[in-house]
């Protein structure tokens, strides 16, 4: 069984998800999720022998939302991950990440591979820092209409969001997923200024087979307390960019899986296909080809668990063995 507690961690306080006993394997979810994304792969990791932990990260659900903007950077989300792993008794773990919690996994690899027994990152590929800060290069390729730029805006995606959470849980979730009409076309994820995001995102009669009712129910609890803590990352972006600067160049070092959907539109943001093509020669640890889901949309590991379990099973058990 899945047990739920809250643990100090870098001067806040964490709910996590815990299953299992053995070498530690931390999950960290994206946006919009919870703890809750990973809810299939908690048995599966358990039984093969792993102890399983999955945060709500900082800013979102029971977790601890600091007011500061600038306490969600890297660095804090990065540590946080160190942080539980040491509050846990650990020295070492292995860190998968799906969404925001791919960059911070890699993040976690790239600055404290000592902590790090292996990474895998789901939908968003491993950091190679560009020539200018993200926020920027999208506000001058889109004219501000990019959705991190909207998310930039105090308050404007917060009453756009909480109007009605859990519609704008399920347009999100469905308008992202494998399932969405057009799904896969090489489109950006583009707000209007003056409707906001979610104006022409489809919103499903009948939910699609990987996400329930009571799924959706445990996903808008999680955002009871609102959508500026997990904002609050992206309003963080270019501050992240100056922050690693002294890595640039860097490469993560240890033990890497990277796996995407098809029909995931992040893999085809600007920049993101000639990256992903890559990544075998640029990536000194990783251990197979980018793994491909046909199909599949952005929740990767919601979409498409018995896949996903099987990889990080291989992954995971390869390093361990």
């Amino acid at each position: 069984m899945v047990e739920h507690r809250m643990i100090d961690v870098n001067g806040i306080r964490l709910h996590i998800a815990e299953q299992g006993e053995g070498p530690l394997v931390v999950l960290l979810h994206g946006f919009p999720e919870s703890w809750h994304s990973w809810r299939h792969q908690f048995g599966p990791l358990a039984e093969a022998g792993f102890r399983v932990v999955a945060p709500d990260q900082r800013g979102y659900g029971r977790s601890d939302h600091p007011e500061d903007v600038d306490a969600y950077s890297i660095l804090h989300l990065v540590g946080d991950v160190v942080g539980l792993v040491h509050a846990l008794g650990e020295e070492r773990a292995f860190v998968v990440g799906h969404d925001w919690g791919a960059p911070v996994a890699w993040h976690t690899a790239l600055l404290r591979p000592d902590v790090v027994r292996g990474v895998a990152g789901l939908s968003v590929p491993p950091p190679f820092r560009g020539a200018q800060p993200p926020l920027t290069t999208m506000r001058e390729r889109f004219g501000g209409r990019f959705y991190w730029n909207y998310f930039e805006q105090p308050g404007v995606a917060e009453a756009e969001f909480t109007a009605d959470t859990r519609a704008t849980l399920r347009k999100l979730l469905y308008s992202a997923s494998g399932d969405a009409p057009g799904a896969g076309r090489p489109e950006q994820a583009l707000a209007d200024p003056e409707r906001g995001w979610l104006a022409d995102a489809p919103d499903p009669e009948v939910l699609p087979g990987w996400l329930t009712e009571e799924d959706l129910d445990a996903l808008t609890d999680s955002y009871a307390r609102g959508f500026t803590g997990a904002l609050n990352w992206y309003r963080n972006l270019d501050r992240n960019w100056e922050l690693t600067a002294p890595w640039q160049g860097a490469v993560v070092s240890p033990p890497a899986l990277y796996v995407y959907g098809d029909r995931d539109l992040v893999p085809a943001f600007p920049g993101t296909p000639e990256l992903i093509e890559k990544l075998p020669d640029v990536m000194p640890n990783l251990r197979r080809k980018p793994l491909v889901l046909p199909g599949c949309g952005h929740w990767t590991q919601q979409e498409r668990p018995a896949e996903v379990n099987e990889a990080l099973l291989d992954f995971l058990t390869e390093l361990r063995d």
